[in-house]
């Protein structure tokens, strides 16, 4: 079994307001982008990895980062939708990877436990996602007034990395119909069991500037602490 990693870069960015796309938008002096990859690449359990975006803003990001990747396979351009994206790296993944890790760039802070930890229950159980629990009290809104209250027991956050059997998660693809916000939503959707692994609150989405803000001071005191 091999196991290769498709980084998604292809989102724009639009809330992060900063003109450019997202997985160029720089944090702690690297494109947001390199972070991720970093971990990929010092993951053992990762054997190699397509980027999927901007592909010549993405050479040019990645050749002043410091970042050096060995097991980089194919980059690729993304497509108008996540899942066409998805689409696109599978396709430019060599036929000899097995299983797929799949990782969103703007979780920038991941770690390389939790990749570790996502990939061995994707190859013992076929699927596993990273994922932490609802802490939080949920309410149903309308209008900006409060419709009921959701219990919270058995909710949870889905994260990435997602890591599935290749031919799960190809079967999945091809017979999506309509737009999931996950794999695994397209996984499950063929009746597969998704294993949930242990997440990690730090490993947030990078959505708006002050996400960004909360990663650089993360960063910066992890710099000070080294």
């Amino acid at each position: 079994m091999s196991v290769g990693a498709i980084l998604l870069c292809a989102g724009k960015g639009e809330r992060l307001g900063a003109g450019t796309s997202k997985a160029l938008v720089p944090l702690a002096g690297r494109p947001l982008f390199a972070w991720s990859l970093e971990a990929l690449e010092r993951c053992p359990a990762i054997e190699g990895i397509v980027v999927v975006g901007p592909v010549q803003g993405l050479e040019q990001g990645l050749a002043s980062s410091g970042v050096r990747p060995a097991k980089l396979v194919a980059w690729c351009e993304g497509g108008k939708e996540r899942q066409d994206s998805v689409r696109s790296g599978l396709s430019a993944l060599p036929p000899s990877y097995t299983h797929v890790a799949i990782h969103d760039c703007a979780r920038a802070l991941v770690g390389l436990p939790l990749i570790a930890r996502v990939v061995a229950d994707a190859l013992e159980h076929g699927a596993s996602i990273a994922a932490v629990p609802l802490e939080d009290t949920v309410k149903r809104v309308a209008l900006g007034v409060v419709e009921a209250t959701v219990p919270r027991a058995g909710l949870w956050r889905a994260q990435t990395p997602q890591a599935f059997r290749r031919d799960w998660l190809e079967a999945a693809h091809a017979a999506a119909v309509g737009r999931a916000t996950d794999d695994a939503a397209l996984v499950e959707s063929l009746g597969h069991r998704v294993r949930v692994s242990e997440g990690d609150p730090l490993n947030f989405k990078i959505t708006t500037p002050r996400d960004l803000k909360l990663a650089e001071a993360w960063l910066a005191s992890q710099h000070a602490l080294s």
